[in-house]
């Protein structure tokens, strides 16, 4: 299926490693022009090379997308160095698991503002560009804690809820302008974070860290722990031209993980 996204420009957030990295890498073997960011600038232009690699074409920007005025300037960067952006991906790092009486204000701040602000910044930042072209695609890549929260991420599974009403009011707002937003709400992806997350709970749990994948892969009606690369998959097609007609929606990806009905 040809998704029509040769040419098209796409600037994805939190791109050098993991699920960000797999959108990136879906989106330009589809054929679209890529701006990738990571705070950690020796792996940000690691996986652009690797990206090159493959024929597609990328371009690395240090930015901490914690950091709003850093955050803005990524995106104006990218949207003149790309000729405008038709595609927004938005993704940073999650918050530590942490429990509740264990969080200070200022931690509750920092993933409030690596989860909430800097979907509201690159988004704000974005649309403009977007409104030019009379099109656009957003999409935040949230997690499947906004359904169901998960144990030891109190301070995801508040603040990542934000970005759903967020998106939710802006489909309204947007869909003059023929620019669509959704949210993927990945569920256990064997990603780095995913390791360090079990790594985490498994300490807390005086168990090993095997124990703790074992038990979510339990869980998992797939019985299996996701390949990041079927996210890319999800987000190429929200991306394209075959889903203009979905907007305002929230995408759980997690093997059946999910136990509600809505």
């Amino acid at each position: 299926m040809d998704l029509g996204l040769k040419g098209k420009s796409a600037v994805i957030a939190g791109a050098s490693r993991g699920l960000g990295f797999s959108i990136a890498k879906a989106l330009g073997l589809e054929g679209a022009r890529l701006a990738i960011c990571s705070r950690d600038s020796v792996n940000i232009n690691k996986a652009c090379d690797e990206l090159k690699s493959l024929s597609i074409e990328a371009i690395a920007y240090t930015a901490d997308v914690s950091n709003p005025s850093g955050t803005k300037e990524f995106i104006e960067k990218a949207a003149q160095d790309l000729g405008g952006i038709d595609i927004l991906v938005t993704n940073a790092g999650g918050p530590p698991a942490m429990s509740f009486e264990a969080i200070d204000d200022n931690t509750w701040e920092e993933g409030f503002r690596l989860n909430l602000l800097s979907t509201i910044v690159m988004i704000r930042a974005a649309i403009p560009f977007m409104k030019e072209k009379k099109s656009g695609r957003i999409i935040n890549l949230t997690s499947i804690a906004v359904k169901q929260p998960i144990e030891g991420l109190i301070i995801s599974n508040t603040v990542r809820a934000g970005v759903i009403g967020l998106a939710k009011t802006l489909s309204r707002e947007l869909a003059p302008f023929n620019i669509t937003i959704n949210n993927i709400l990945p569920g256990y992806f064997m990603t780095e974070r995913v390791e360090k997350l079990a790594k985490s709970l498994a300490g807390l749990k005086n168990v090993r860290p095997e124990e703790i994948l074992e038990f979510w892969k339990n869980e998992i009606p797939l019985k299996r722990i996701g390949d990041p690369d079927e996210i890319g998959h999800l987000a190429a097609f929200l991306a394209s031209e075959k889903a203009a007609y979905i907007t305002g929606t929230s995408i759980p990806i997690d093997g059946g993980f999910y136990k509600g009905l809505m």
